[in-house]
């Protein structure tokens, strides 16, 4: 099996100016997932380390550079999904943790339970080996910046020139046909303190299947888990015809041809298709915006997106990298 990686840091309006330090952190987050991947290494390694560079990168809304809520604190969510169990471990609404999706990779291995947040997941951090640090050390300036002129005046994407809101996420496929999704967040700005968007929630903001593919979604996260996005393009790759696809869905995204040939997943409506008609469902029902990124079973990605513009990368068959925007 040839594996596949494909990342995203986020769809919103992505500003000129910031566009070089989301592809610089989208191409550093695929680099360390495929030196795993490539090596023969484990999904679940390359989609933790992905994540780990994106939620140390301060230009995405995740780990350092996170959103503060209407305290002036930032809470963190993960999930990271084994689509060989259906087993995932998520965190939310954590102030202590640099890396949210390290704690999720150790709830999926090590606990019981499937969701752990505020204190609880806090606690079992520290009992099973992950760092916790001051929640002071998860704000950066433009944030405090931006969230005292929301609360002095009133929230406004203006007052976000770098991400007004985003997500960070990974899916990759290992050479033992191991099929991982992961996805990390700081949230909305000035939500309320212990709001969960969909991120952490399982087929929400994250589902993987191996019978049918993985997937990581960014964007309204109330929206987003109206239309339960992630379970729903995982169902719909795994059908054989997809009823939500229209014919307008197969002719535009990331385009075709990186592992099968146009017309055979033309016909099928494959994943680039499935993709483009949760992006469409997502507007029609929610009435909201977002994007996704997926892989199915066999590591074919596609990313679609009905914002400006969104932050995402893969890997192609002849180990090159795909960057946008």
């Amino acid at each position: 099996m040839k594996p596949s990686l494909i990342v995203h840091g986020g769809a919103w309006n992505i500003p000129d100016e910031a566009v070089d330090d989301c592809r610089d952190g989208i191409r550093r987050a695929l680099a360390f997932g495929w030196k795993i991947l490539s090596k023969g290494g484990k999904a679940i390694d390359a989609v933790e380390a992905a994540i780990v560079i994106l939620e140390d990168d301060p230009t995405f809304d995740a780990g350092i550079g996170s959103h503060l809520n209407r305290d002036g604190r930032v809470q963190l969510d993960a999930i990271l999904m084994d689509g060989a169990t259906l087993k995932a471990g998520a965190v939310a609404a954590v102030e202590r943790v640099r890396n949210p999706i390290r704690l999720a990779r150790q709830i999926l291995e090590k606990s019981e339970h499937m969701m752990l947040v505020g204190s609880g997941a806090e606690k079992f951090a520290a009992e099973n080996g992950v760092p916790l640090c001051a929640p002071e050390d998860l704000v950066i300036d433009r944030e405090r910046s931006a969230w005292s002129r929301c609360i002095e005046d009133s929230h406004a994407a203006e007052h976000h020139i770098d991400h007004e809101f985003g997500t960070v996420g990974a899916v990759a496929l290992d050479a033992q046909n191991h099929l991982v999704a992961g996805t990390s967040t700081g949230g909305t700005c000035c939500k309320f303190p212990g709001r969960v968007g969909d991120s952490p929630l399982i087929g929400c903001g994250c589902y993987a299947d191996a019978e049918s593919g993985g997937v990581s979604c960014t964007g309204h996260g109330e929206g987003i888990m109206k239309i339960v996005m992630a379970k729903t393009a995982v169902d719909l790759l795994g059908l054989a015809e997809n009823p939500l696809v229209k014919p307008e869905d197969k002719c535009w995204g990331i385009g075709w041809g990186t592992r099968t040939t146009p017309s055979a997943e033309a016909e099928k409506g494959g994943p680039q298709a499935v993709a483009n008609a949760c992006v469409r469902r997502l507007a029609q029902r929610a009435h909201t915006t977002g994007g996704l990124i997926l892989l199915d079973r066999s590591g074919n990605p596609a990313a679609a997106f009905n914002t400006s513009r969104m932050a995402y990368g893969f890997v192609n068959p002849d180990d090159s990298f795909t960057i946008a925007p």
